[in-house]
């Protein structure tokens, strides 16, 4: 199955919002890149400190998505495929919702751990999961294709694909949440930070739950 160019245009630009949305999220880190600088007393180290955490959030992204790059080469199971990944988000959403702490041991990381830090947290929170519907709907396949040539397109092109939306994803976060930490770290400072702290676990659950759904509604529909 080939997609029309306005829903692989919107399926690209879901996995830019989600980067976006974890960048803007500090949950996702920034904070401690604000920190990072501050407590080094160098402008270098902030940028250094968001690569680290980006580096960590796109090993989350790829030790997610690669393992489905794979699995996408079973073509007769693509449907259940997708619905079984749709209900995993859903299930991860819901578990979110229900369970509001914080996994205990992201406290227990090292602060000078950012990448491992970065790399747990996202895990922790279903980051990678929420790609995978949106993953799946772009590299889907259909039963009018051709087993020898699917398996082809499939082989020379998902893996790539899973890179390209990690990368994506995780460029639209660091640039996100860079440009929070560089007005906080240059102008706002901590203090200001510490007021205004901001919580999205509730948006991000939901938002699991409506992505699982999605992607179930449209395996269903064959999109």
């Amino acid at each position: 199955m080939s997609l029309d160019g306005a829903s692989l245009t919107a399926l690209w630009w879901a996995v830019i919002f989600s980067g976006i949305y974890h960048g803007i999220n500090p949950g996702m880190g920034w904070p401690l890149a604000v920190s990072a600088g501050l407590m080094e007393r160098k402008h270098s180290a902030l940028p250094k400190a968001l690569g680290m955490l980006a580096f960590g959030h796109l090993l989350a992204m790829l030790a997610i998505l690669l393992p489905f790059s794979l699995v996408t080469l079973l073509i007769t199971w693509e449907m259940e495929l997708r619905i079984g990944a749709g209900l995993l988000v859903i299930a991860m959403g819901v578990y979110l919702l229900i369970n509001r702490r914080h996994p205990k041991f992201l406290a227990r990381v090292h602060p000078a751990r950012l990448a491992l830090w970065s790399f747990l947290a996202a895990m922790a929170h279903g980051a990678g999961l929420m790609l995978v519907p949106i993953y799946l709907g772009i590299c889907a396949v259909g039963a009018s294709d051709s087993g020898h040539e699917a398996a082809r397109t499939l082989m020379s092109g998902n893996i790539g694909n899973a890179l390209a939306v990690a990368i994506v994803h995780t460029l639209a976060m660091t640039v996100a949440g860079g440009i929070l930490a560089t007005i906080i770290y240059f102008w706002l400072g901590l203090k200001f930070l510490s007021r205004t702290w901001f919580n999205l676990d509730i948006v991000w659950a939901v938002s699991l739950v409506l992505v699982g759904l999605f992607g179930i509604y449209s395996a269903y529909l064959g999109h």
